[in-house]
């Protein structure tokens, strides 16, 4: 990317990208997929059939 080193947006958003792009290469923590799971299967025993909260919504 060739921003100009005078630009301090092109800077700024240069900076923001590359952020972004490490956060989005950052591995899902297993403790977090695991909570995911439970959170699932308690909505599924919650509601009705097995169905999801949100499919009646749409």
């Amino acid at each position: 990317m060739s921003s100009s080193t005078g630009d301090p947006n092109a800077q700024i958003a240069a900076k923001l990208k590359a952020l972004y792009q490490s956060v989005q290469e950052e591995a899902i923590p297993a403790r977090f997929l695991d909570l995911l799971e439970k959170l699932d299967a308690a909505e599924q025993h919650s509601t009705p059939q097995g169905r999801s909260v949100l499919q009646g919504r749409e």
